[in-house]
């Protein structure tokens, strides 16, 4: 059973996929950021790194699902179904080239088509985390990550808002295997009746899924 998480940043999606690891006494994989020497010099300057940065995040990501897809059972903190969603947002906004959005697709297609290879082809369930905008924000700065930091950088809070959004459509078109919707706000993790609820949702929907 290879589940992979998604969300916004800020959304609790990692401790979400933490509590689901020791849940199921799995493996996790987390989202390559602490160690990224492109992340924080992407926020200083998105136009010049934003190319490098989605090429790091790709690759990183190419090699965690393909752990992932060839062991047992595993959960994935972000994965690379959603990646295309943050360089598309990139070009939109001028960080990304046309020509360099073309070369990152071409790149994402033999991945991919890789992956139908492995005799474990799709995670078994996406579990994706959702919050309104406000929260978000207010988990951004409690986490306190200096170059995520945006009350002076309007340009960057845009940036978080459009992500925001974009998830939203990207949920409906997401179809690499079964999904489910989870709610944060309602549910916050930090409280340990919220995280029993959220786990018995996730169950619920496995159970449906081995049937």
């Amino acid at each position: 059973m290879v589940i992979i998480t998604a969300g916004m940043i800020g959304v609790g999606k990692t401790t979400l996929t933490e509590k689901i690891a020791k849940h199921l006494d799995t493996k996790a994989f987390y989202e390559p950021v602490g160690g990224n020497p492109v992340l924080p010099l992407y926020y200083k300057d998105p136009k010049q790194y934003g190319f490098l940065l989605q090429i790091y995040f790709l690759n990183k990501r190419f090699e965690m699902i393909k752990k992932a897809l060839s062991d047992d059972n595993n959960i994935l903190d972000r994965s690379i179904y959603e990646d295309a969603l943050f360089t598309k947002q990139n070009n939109v906004e001028g960080n990304i080239t046309d020509s360099e959005l073309k070369i990152y697709l071409s790149l994402l297609d033999r991945m991919m088509s890789e992956l139908e290879a492995l005799p474990k082809k799709a995670p078994d369930l996406m579990v994706y985390a959702q919050t309104d905008f406000e929260t978000i924000l207010k988990r951004i700065k409690k986490r306190g990550r200096d170059y995520e930091q945006f009350d002076n950088n309007p340009k960057l809070k845009d940036y978080y808002y459009n992500m925001w959004s974009a998830y939203k459509n990207w949920y409906e078109d997401y179809d690499a295997s079964p999904k489910m919707k989870i709610d944060l706000q309602k549910y916050d993790l930090s409280e340990e009746k919220n995280v029993e609820i959220i786990l018995n949702q996730i169950d619920n929907e496995l159970k449906k899924i081995r049937k």
